[in-house]
C-alpha cells in the first residue's frame, strides 16, 4: 500500500529504508550523539564474542536441541 518497495526487497527482515530511518532517528533522540559509538562498540563487540563463542563450540548447539528432543519425548511418554 504505502511501501514502493516489494517486501522481497525490503531491508533488515522486512524492514525498509524509511522504517530504519526512523528507528534510526528514535536512537539518536533517545541515546543522544555522544553515546552512539560507545553503543556501536558495545553492540559490535557483543556480536565478536558470539560469534567467536558458536565457532569454538558447535556441537553445543546440535546438543542442546537432542536434549530437547529427548526431554520432548520422555514427557509424552509420561502423560
Amino acid at each position: 500500500m504505502f511501501s514502493s518497495i516489494p517486501m522481497t526487497q525490503a531491508g533488515i527482515g522486512g524492514l525498509g529504508p524509511w522504517e530504519l530511518i526512523i528507528v534510526l532517528v528514535i536512537v539518536l533522540i533517545v541515546f543522544g550523539a555522544g553515546k552512539l559509538p560507545t553503543i556501536g562498540n558495545s553492540v559490535g563487540e557483543a556480536l565478536k564474542n558470539f560469534k567467536k563463542a558458536v565457532k569454538e563450540n558447535p556441537e553445543a548447539s546440535s546438543e542442546t536441541s537432542k536434549n530437547k528432543s529427548d526431554n520432548n519425548s520422555a514427557n509424552k511418554e509420561h502423560d
